[in-house]
């Protein structure tokens, strides 16, 4: 039976570029949770044809998927209904990640031509400046939403942020998406990519710290960090078990109060903390 992948709380989403044929041939080997196939950044402006054919035919030609979701980085601006059309077609396609996202009416917009086409896509805004981590409560609550995600290294340029070794000046940007996120009900975020993809001891710590601040998953750039990032966001057996006990003990409470095994009491945020454990679990 078919799994909707878009209920997934990923562990690991993995860019590759959509002009680079021979990575994609091999993207789905990887170990991730997440594809993302990359029409902005990884591709320059003089091959955004091309790519956008090469990611057409390649998603089309892909079956749909119960262990991988598949979602492609359109463009902003003029350029994004080109890719848009290009790609809603494909019965694999789990959604768009929005670069560049910066105000609703774009989002408004865009379920407005999902629509005309007949998608169901889902949608990821990629939050990169200033304003758009400001308004990231508003852009949680648009139209086809499915989780926020940060582009923080066009964010450090807008704001002019340099951060030191344990990136505390993104603090504050990273905890008001997981916030807003929150609030809005909508999927709890995945953390932002580390370009240094040869230290993987580095993001293994700075994964961890990540995982501690909210955050489910994390984008990676090399398929070296994928197995980092799914071992981090993957919950033990022991808490597994432990969550499992703790949710069927409160149903049988009837809600309330439950007593854990320890003998300690439980209430429903404690249990909303054991399911999220449970949700994580793959």
């Amino acid at each position: 039976m078919s799994v909707d992948v878009r209920t997934w709380l990923a562990r690991s989403a993995l860019y590759v570029p959509g002009d680079a044929e021979d990575k994609l041939r091999r993207i789905l080997e990887r170990g991730a949770d997440e594809v993302i196939i990359d029409l902005e950044d990884a591709v320059a402006p003089a091959a955004k044809d091309r790519a956008r054919e090469t990611v057409r035919i390649w998603l089309h030609d892909l079956p749909v998927l119960d262990d991988v979701a598949v979602w492609v980085r359109v463009n902003p601006g003029a350029l994004r209904e080109a890719d848009v059309r290009a790609v809603v077609g494909a019965p694999a396609l789990t959604g768009l990640m929005l670069a560049k996202t910066e105000s609703v009416d774009e989002l408004v917009e865009l379920d407005a031509l999902l629509s005309s086409l007949g998608s169901t896509a889902g949608v990821v805004p990629l939050l990169e400046s200033a304003r758009a981590v400001l308004r990231a409560g508003e852009l949680a609550e648009a139209p086809r939403v499915h989780r926020l995600q940060i582009g923080e290294a066009d964010l450090r340029a807008d704001v002019g942020i340099t951060p030191g070794a344990d990136d505390r000046e993104l603090l504050y940007a990273r905890s008001h998406v997981v916030l807003a996120s929150t609030a809005a009900g909508i999927k709890p975020p995945i953390a932002p990519v580390s370009t240094n993809f040869r230290d993987l001891g580095a993001f293994r710590e700075s994964t961890i710290e990540l995982a501690r601040l909210g955050f489910v998953g994390r984008a990676c750039i090399h398929p070296g960090q994928v197995a980092v990032a799914n071992e981090v966001f993957t919950p033990t057996g022991d808490q597994v078990e432990a969550a499992r006990r703790l949710v069927g003990q409160w149903e049988l409470a009837g809600a309330g109060v439950a007593v854990d095994d320890d003998g300690d009491f439980v209430d429903e945020a404690v249990v909303r903390h054991a399911r999220l454990t449970l949700a994580r679990a793959r």
